[in-house]
């Protein structure tokens, strides 16, 4: 198979964190042919969608005292060649967020990919549709109770109800911006007009899990189906488990309530092409679906003697030969 892996700048990720990275070192090692390029480098020329693409071969990580080791020289890129993308078995969409303007211009070009050629990891529809705080609140039965509002009244008057609640960004990554405030803060009114930049942008407000404590889980799904998870533990004071701002991984199991979430999930992440996601799960609640670059796979291979990378290519090679 000819892959392309829309990626940020490969000297700015980290190959023993980085899912993208992962991905790439199993589809060399299974014999397929790996591309890659940045959302600026993508074009549409006589209605088709192009992009500079270079190939690139891996050095892959080894595991050293439970710990993922590079070398210095890690990868090898080739020359950049313009390429209609098309001529790929599949791309894979792995921009890291938040999704700006020019990421939504981004998921344009690759609508212009004829499905039948060519397979997009994940579906630029769906990445429009998902926006990983709002998707996650059509499953009402599995999420904690949550509102979306940039009005000061409504979000003072739900977490004085609640005592205390988290206030999310809508475009927020890797934890950032999320802000735990209770009712009796003296800051209360200050921190909803902080977050909602003045009541110009809407912001979720969810209410708080004490379990989150001892971990946010986040889970795998591949084609809808769970292949694996990390337990994201806060560390010190910090009430946030992103690995991104200090959380801990740590092994889990993905408990009989877990898989009742994803199959509650799963039909409508079939239905919109998200093919690999991520879910974020915190005391057996539902509280984000994350589409646009989910991460884990290293974490939850180191803990789990696992390959999810290949999971991932074998999946593909069975879905391309269908």
């Amino acid at each position: 198979m000819k892959l392309v892996f829309i990626i940020d700048p490969i000297a700015k990720l980290d190959p023993g964190h980085d899912s993208s990275v992962a991905m790439m070192e199993s589809a060399q090692m299974l014999g397929h042919q790996v591309w890659i390029t940045e959302a600026s480098q993508l074009s549409i020329i006589q209605g088709k969608a192009w992009g500079y693409l270079q190939t690139i071969s891996l050095k892959p990580v080894k595991l050293v005292e439970q710990h993922w080791q590079s070398e210095p020289d890690w990868y090898q890129i080739g020359s950049s060649t313009l390429t209609c993308l098309e001529e790929m078995d599949a791309v894979f969409m792995r921009t890291d967020p938040p999704v700006t303007v020019p990421y939504l211009y981004t998921t344009y070009i690759l609508d212009l990919i004829d499905r039948r050629k060519t397979l997009v990891v994940n579906s630029p529809q769906g990445l429009r549709t998902a926006n990983e705080k709002v998707y996650a609140l059509q499953f009402t039965k599995v999420i904690p109770e949550t509102i979306v509002s940039q009005d000061k009244l409504v979000i003072a008057k739900f977490v004085e109800q609640k005592k205390s609640a988290v206030l999310k960004p809508l475009g927020g990554k890797g934890g950032e911006g999320i802000l735990f405030l209770e009712a009796v803060d003296r800051n209360f009114n200050s921190l909803i007009e902080i977050s909602t930049k003045q009541g110009r942008e809407p912001i979720m407000v969810q209410e708080y899990l004490p379990a989150a404590k001892e971990g946010d889980k986040r889970i795998i799904l591949l084609d809808g189906k769970p292949i694996g998870a990390v337990n994201r533990v806060p560390s010190g004071n910090e009430f946030r488990g992103n690995m991104a701002v200090g959380g801990k991984a740590a092994k889990i199991e993905i408990t009989k309530r877990e898989e009742e979430i994803c199959a509650v999930v799963a039909p409508q992440l079939r239905k919109d092409d998200l093919y690999f996601v991520g879910i974020d799960v915190i005391g057996g609640y539902l509280t984000e679906v994350n589409v646009t670059s989910p991460t884990g796979i290293r974490e939850i291979d180191r803990l789990n003697n696992v390959n999810l990378g290949k999971q991932v290519i074998e999946w593909l090679e069975t879905k391309l030969s269908n």
